[in-house]
């Protein structure tokens, strides 16, 4: 028998500790007690050690003017987060483990003054061993957390990354410096006498699916419609483990938003006496990519064809909510996600630059039709964006490879797997440069287009995005059929530009438009966002997309005030993102689809590209574009 305890019922607490000073806790120095740096203060999980010192107010709301500086001292201490574990909790069976579902990112595990295990990343699940810890009346149990890495932020080396962290809150051009720290997903004490199932997953096809895992036993597979049965049948173990397949069921199809129902089952995995049992909620859907429509002879298909029906790909960049999702409700991933769908989108692409989302994120991306196109955590970092190529680099990212297609290959909203994004070098081959996009022939590609085929093989692989030829479509080179996925551009384009685009598909189109006024008088001290200029502090962080030139081009002046640029800086994003998907929409099926960079803003940038705000409302722009997201292709 298998019992899983959501520690979230715990009583938690979290202390800062000076570096090492906390390994006192696990008795590996002179007996000599250290007390922490901070009072311990209360705690929960999933918590970021920043939400909870801000509740505490030991630092400063970051999202404020430049407050974010003054939470940067954090990143210099251990950080432990407490508890204690009644007896009963851990003497009910033999075996007893601690399964962290997100640790952010490296650190220890300890129980009652035993190191139990190390962790050093944030992207993969770890399980600790409890069985050998002697049991007391009442059980300590610490999680410390080490400082982070110095640095993994957007300017950098790519070809030198090999702390498994995000690195988005390092700073990107969207999000000021805030480097999580803490428990972001579920800790569980499980406990189990060895009756038990293990390593399970799920892969999905159009119209059945494989189980694969490990069984003390027989196991029974059921799937069911939600009170109708569709399958029932038991398996032997062996069979299991080389995976135990069922095709020609009887069931309906999921669609994408507004092409069909997102229609689901439950499938449940139950040994047969009854001991250990896991579900999952999944779905059937046929992808097929075709060629465009005039496509240039060996271009890549970009035509998406589900259930038979060719359908124009329509969506945005999922960036991470907050730099702090540790934090994150249930509603927060809910708005999003329902305001996406009602905007009639049917595609969010999953930034390298972040982390595996949870698994709330898919389940509500099932239910509200929206494919995702996901990412392995890689991302450019501008001085060279070339991937790894280090041997043990590339044997310490396979089991994140694995971890993630392990863990959501069974969603329906799942559409493809990424190497990640904008990985690449220079045109003429080198490895430092933009312009030519990497292949399946760089070996951490390789690696992971070997583990997609063989764990996930029907759904595609592309090496990155965007996966070229080109990275970037040049006007001087319309017509030339060198156009297939690309990135850009990022700001305002004159119509003569896209009436002439020849792009098969757009991974990443942007332009920057002020974020409503309201949020800037709520976050900003009143005066501060004056003048419209790098010598301002608050515009400096985010100079990618200070508009003052082309503020002064259309007024020859500085803004009167700043609902005056607001509402100058919102029509100039509506413009010019309607002009890019009217024209990809209208070149369907010559054109497969077109993605938006962004989605929301993590933090209330003064300017910035996401068509959603901090607080997950639509900007203007998001509301013109809803009418030609929600018309057929060929009516705008």
């Amino acid at each position: 028998m298998k019992t899983s305890r959501d520690l979230a019922d715990a009583t938690w607490t979290l202390a800062g500790f000076i570096p090492d000073t906390w390994r006192t806790y696990a008795s590996m120095e002179t007996g000599i007690v250290i007390i922490s740096e901070t009072v311990p203060i209360p705690a929960r999980v999933p918590a970021s050690v920043q939400q909870l010192l801000r509740e505490q107010n030991l630092i400063p709301d970051w999202n404020h003017d430049l407050d974010s500086r003054a939470a940067e001292w954090v990143e210099n201490r251990a950080w432990v987060y407490a508890t204690t574990l009644p007896r009963a909790w851990l003497a009910a069976a033999p075996i007893r483990r601690l399964r962290c579902a997100g640790l952010d990112h490296a650190g220890w595990v300890c129980c009652n003054g035993q190191l139990v295990g190390r962790f050093e990343n944030g992207f993969v699940e770890h399980v600790f061993d409890l069985s050998t810890v002697p049991l007391a009346d009442e059980n300590t149990l610490q999680i410390v957390f080490d400082p982070p890495p110095r640095w993994l932020g957007q300017i950098g080396y790519t070809s030198r990354i090999q702390d498994w962290k995000a690195r988005f809150n390092y700073t990107w051009d969207w999000q000021p410096r805030l480097v999580q720290i803490g428990i972001w997903d579920r800790v569980t004490l499980e406990l189990s006498d060895g009756a038990e199932l293990a390593a399970m997953r799920c892969q999905v096809a159009a119209r059945g699916f494989t189980v694969f895992g490990a069984a003390s036993g027989p196991v029974e597979v059921r799937l069911d419609d939600y009170g109708r049965n569709v399958l029932r049948t038991t398996v032997s173990p062996a069979e299991l483990a080389a995976g135990a397949a069922f095709n020609d069921l009887p069931v309906e199809p999921w669609w994408p938003n507004r092409e069909g129902p997102q229609k689901t089952y439950r499938l449940s995995c139950r040994l047969a006496d009854g001991a250990d049992e896991w579900t999952r909620t999944i779905g059937f859907k046929k992808i097929e990519w075709r060629p465009c429509a005039d496509a240039p002879a060996g271009a890549d298909p970009w035509l998406c064809v589900i259930n038979g029906r060719p359908v124009f790909l329509q969506g945005v960049n999922w960036t991470p909510i907050r730099p702090n999702y540790a934090d994150l409700t249930p509603a927060d991933y809910e708005q999003r996600i329902r305001t996406y769908a009602e905007l009639g989108l049917n595609v969010l692409r999953v930034w390298g630059g972040a982390m595996l989302e949870p698994e709330l994120f898919h389940d509500l991306c099932d239910r509200h039709g929206l494919l995702v196109w996901q990412e392995f955590p890689f991302s450019s970092s501008g001085v060279d964006n070339w991937p790894p190529e280090d041997p043990a680099v590339i044997a310490a990212a396979q089991p994140i490879v694995r971890s993630y297609i392990a863990r959501r290959q069974h969603h329906a909203s799942l559409l493809c797997w990424c190497g990640g994004n904008e990985l690449q070098g220079a045109p003429d081959g080198g490895k430092v440069g933009t312009g030519l996009p990497v292949t399946t022939a760089h070996p951490l590609i390789t690696m992971m287009a070997q583990e997609v085929a063989a764990l996930d093989p029907d759904r595609r692989f592309l090496p990155t995005s965007a996966s070229g030829p080109r990275f970037m479509a040049d006007e001087k080179e319309f017509g030339l059929g060198l156009h297939w996925d690309v990135h850009g551009p990022w700001q305002p384009e004159a119509a003569s530009y896209w009436q002439r685009d020849d792009a098969l598909f757009r991974s990443e189109v942007g332009a920057p438009g002020a974020s409503p006024l309201d949020i800037l008088e709520r976050y900003y001290a009143p005066g501060s966002l004056l003048p419209l200029d790098k010598s301002n502090p608050l515009w400096r962080r985010f100079a990618f997309w200070l508009q003052d030139e082309a503020f002064q081009r259309d007024h020859g002046r500085e803004p009167r005030d700043l609902a005056e640029f607001v509402a100058w800086s919102q029509r100039i994003q509506t413009e010019a993102l309607l002009r890019p998907v009217r024209a990809c929409k209208q070149r369907f099926p010559r054109c497969g689809g077109i993605i938006l960079w962004m989605g929301h803003d993590a933090f209330p940038c003064p300017v910035n590209t996401a068509i959603l705000d901090f607080h997950g409302r639509p900007k203007p722009a998001a509301l013109a574009l809803r009418e030609v997201f929600l018309a057929a292709p060929g009516e705008h």
